[in-house]
């Protein structure tokens, strides 16, 4: 080859010449430092055999099963589960294992731990990956590190209470249990209240949801908006990125409680600003708050009998006795209330389980007793919403002239519960007071979900929304009320209220409650029966039926299977 072309040839890059379509290293000769090309096509060959072959883990001849490798030192033992699939946290999980070994006792104060190659040889990982978890833990204290001598187990570490003593032979595996010392007498007592959760609280049921679910609370969601629901929260996360970074009014967002005394002023004739309105995470909340700010232990507070047990369990586990006062057809019976009362809960609108209205001379009687007495009235305004029959008789609120009734809604019922906002309308001695309350438990509930609340009451989805479901509760109300003044008569009196999305029905004979129940459980029906809404011996026993979250064909089938359930229970 010419002088002239060798010359060319050394300024050409080795990737700008094709070689069979693809480009590949050239050799130019001693003078590029380039080699025979035979030789990078067999690299090229050994490295693609060594991408396809399948990668082993290195093991050792320690102890291993299934991934089970066991480190020894002395007279201590730990049995270590690394997954070597998960190749990015394995010293990870020699750190969580080593760890939970050393607090609960299977690693006693002082055991030699192997080192850091042997570890890793036995369970077939690199050295830094154990290196890496020693350090970890030495970093935490529960490791020393003695140079010359080895890795130990520090001292001077408490076991965790409750956790396993280690055997005699310090191989961790006899289990003890914890002594019943006066200390846990003391929780066992402080907690006694709150573990005892009232019957008829409504939580998360333990089982799989059943076919037919009549349980009360529940909301149709399959006949929600939500792609207007979608572009409220597209709006909200919008706004969002315009605000600042900051916390935020514990009395929730201006623009839905705006928009909250606009809906209650125009459906309810409450007459507030949207100052005086109190967003909170459900009623519950509203009705927990309401109680902090009112209830000094020993504080007598009087609630309907039968009521509502979450209600009831908020004020008793602030310190206040709770007085049950009897229900009769025109509501609460006022003339029964404790002259000493602090506080009086009621549910006026949609009497909670029975359903029915509180009587406007019981309105005005309750109203006269709680100025005389200088007490205050919770309304909690329940279910509202969704009246069949009639005219809606006024909330106490809108009658209340000396100030003495706090106000109390949610959106669970009107919407669904996950959502938890509900709201309270105060009397405004009380109002600072709430939000100082507010701000010590929670300081705000979430101003995305606020935010988004209120774009859709003022775009009118609510209101449309509540107009489409009416209809759907209509027709089950009516479909549910047809069963049980049919076949179903023979074993239930039912009530059918004019308003809500439950309705109750009373045994016709000595049926046993809970056999009932168990049975219609057994046929995959989930009830609830009004006897866990009473506080002492039920007078009555009998059937909580809620139609928010059953629709019209599954109605029928679940009360026919009913009927041959309570024929067998009589």
């Amino acid at each position: 080859m010419p002088l002239r072309n060798r010359r060319i040839l050394r300024d050409i890059s080795i990737d700008q010449i094709p070689f069979g379509g693809r480009r590949e290293s050239f050799c130019a000769g001693r003078r590029t430092g380039g080699r025979p090309r035979r030789i990078l096509r067999s690299r090229r060959r050994a490295r693609l055999a060594r991408r396809r072959a399948p990668r082993v883990p290195h093991r050792s001849t320690a102890a291993c099963q299934n991934g089970k490798f066991i480190a020894c030192s002395g007279n201590h033992s730990v049995d270590l589960q690394i997954s070597l699939r998960d190749r990015r946290d394995l010293a990870g999980q020699i750190y969580r294992q080593l760890r939970a070994a050393i607090v609960d006792g299977r690693l006693a104060a002082g055991a030699r731990l192997p080192s850091t190659r042997e570890l890793a040889r036995q369970l077939g990982v690199s050295r830094k990956t154990t290196l890496d978890a020693f350090e970890r833990l030495a970093s935490e204290g529960f490791l020393l590190a003695r140079t010359g001598n080895g890795t130990f187990v520090a001292g001077g570490l408490t076991r965790v209470p409750g956790a396993r003593e280690p055997a005699a032979n310090g191989s961790g595996t006899r289990a003890q249990a914890p002594r019943a010392d006066g200390r846990d007498a003391a929780l066992a007592r402080a907690h006694a209240g709150w573990s005892d959760v009232p019957a008829g609280l409504s939580m998360p049921p333990p089982h799989a949801p059943l076919a037919f679910d009549f349980r009360g609370g529940v909301t149709d969601k399959v006949h929600f908006p939500w792609d207007d629901w979608r572009r409220s929260i597209q709006h909200a996360l919008r706004a969002q990125a315009r605000s600042s970074g900051d916390y935020r009014d514990p009395a929730g967002e201006p623009e839905l409680r705006d928009a909250i005394a606009r809906y209650v002023g125009f459906s309810r004739a409450v007459a507030c600003d949207w100052r005086d309105v109190i967003v909170t995470q459900g009623a519950q909340q509203a009705l927990d708050l309401l109680a902090r700010v009112l209830v000094r232990p020993g504080d007598i507070v009087a609630v309907e009998e039968p009521g509502y047990p979450p209600a009831r369990a908020a004020f008793a586990a602030l310190g206040a006795c709770v007085v049950g006062v009897p229900v009769d057809a025109h509501g609460l019976g006022v003339a029964q209330l404790p002259d000493d009362a602090r506080f009086v809960y009621v549910t006026p609108s949609h009497q909670f389980p029975l359903g029915m209205p509180m009587s406007l001379e019981r309105r005005v009687a309750l109203l006269e007793w709680a100025q005389r007495r200088r007490a205050v009235i919770v309304e909690d305004d329940y279910d509202c919403e969704f009246r069949f029959e009639g005219r809606p008789l006024e909330p106490l609120k809108s009658l209340d002239r000396a100030g003495l009734v706090a106000y109390v809604g949610t959106f669970s019922k009107t919407l669904f519960p996950e959502l938890r906002i509900g709201y309270a309308v105060p009397p405004r001695s009380l109002n600072l007071a709430l939000r100082k309350a507010k701000q010590i438990v929670d300081w705000h509930a979430c101003t995305l979900t606020q935010t988004a609340l209120a774009r859709f009451i003022a775009d009118g989805a609510f209101a449309r929304h509540l107009r489409r479901i009416h209809r759907h509760y209509d027709a089950r109300r009516r479909l549910l009320a047809a069963h049980l003044h049919g076949a179903l008569s023979h074993w239930l009196r039912p009530v059918i209220p004019a308003a809500g999305i439950h309705l109750t029905a009373r045994f016709a004979t000595g049926i046993d409650e809970r056999a009932a129940l168990d049975a219609a459980r057994d046929a995959d029906i989930d009830l609830h029966g009004i006897s866990a809404f009473y506080a002492d011996s039920p007078a009555e026993s009998g059937i909580l039926f809620g139609y928010g979250g059953i629709d019209a064909p599954a109605i029928d089938v679940a009360l026919t299977r009913l009927a041959g359930v309570l024929k067998r229970c009589a």
